[in-house]
């Protein structure tokens, strides 16, 4: 408890003050929470997909037989739908924020709904909207950048319908809140039913936004993560060297750094 490290004074004090004291993770959960994530060489190459900085996505050279590619989170940008669209990808794009999709091709499918726990004129949840879409399908692509409304829907998402991605990239928010101890319960439950399933085969930080120190820890706020499922993983070979030759800053105008060496030697 928080009044066991500090006065009960102290403690009194800044709560008056309007601020709180809250418990931080244990560092042996964090560095169990690395090895989990440490990414892997799965024997399929990575290819990048869409623009050259922000909206381009490194993925595994393993598109053959996907037909589908679920991309909730539009805004502005669909290069990365154009390309999958040139491989004969179909792909179905929500966002709510935005009216339409940016651009019109005729495997681009758009509806202007978020992705979210429950199914109405605004939200649709993962499960239900997979279904509908292709309701007898599987092996599908899933492209998610939600601006952290991610959690929430890979907590809802059944197993059952977890499994029918091959690959999954997502854009993952607010990741200093890992040092939180409150915090990293939900993330770690929800980085473990991912990692039952998928190997991370990439991992790139975003440079919008500089890590955060916490102990020998570094942790970038914004991440994007490539995972593979493993049944199509050929080997799990830990990758030891970082930015990828592919990789590429989001933020042009801003300073780049790499991923720090926690994610990929954890120790």
């Amino acid at each position: 408890m928080p009044s066991k490290i500090i006065s009960s004074a102290v403690y009194n004090a800044l709560l008056q003050r309007g601020r709180r004291i809250v418990p931080t993770t244990d560092p042996e959960a964090l560095r169990k929470f690395f090895r989990m994530l440490q990414p892997v060489d799965g024997g399929k190459a990575l290819i990048r997909l869409g623009a050259t900085g922000d909206g381009g996505y490194l993925v595994p050279d393993d598109l053959d037989g996907i037909g589908h590619c679920f991309s909730p989170g539009v805004s502005t940008v669909a290069d990365f739908e154009l390309d999958l669209a040139g491989r004969g990808i179909r792909s179905f794009l929500i966002d709510y924020s935005v009216e339409s999709a940016p651009v019109s091709h005729p495997l681009i499918q758009f509806e202007r709904k978020f992705l979210g726990l429950t199914n109405d004129d605004v939200y649709v949840r993962l499960d239900d909207w997979t279904k509908a879409m292709a309701p007898d399908g599987s092996d599908f692509l899933l492209q998610m950048d939600i601006e952290g409304a991610e959690y929430d829907v890979l907590f809802d998402v059944s197993e059952e319908t977890l499994q029918k991605f091959r690959i999954l990239i997502i854009e993952f928010h607010h990741l200093d809140k890992l040092m939180l101890a409150g915090d990293f319960k939900l993330y770690d439950l929800i980085f473990r039913k991912l990692a039952k399933y998928f190997d991370v085969v990439h991992n790139h930080p975003n440079n919008c936004a500089l890590p955060h120190r916490y102990g020998s820890f570094e942790i970038p706020p914004i991440m994007e993560l490539t995972f593979l499922r493993k049944d199509r993983s050929v080997k799990r070979t830990p990758v030891r060297k970082f930015p990828h030759p592919l990789d590429h800053k989001n933020i042009e105008e801003l300073d780049d750094f790499a991923l720090p060496k926690c994610w990929y030697q954890p120790g």
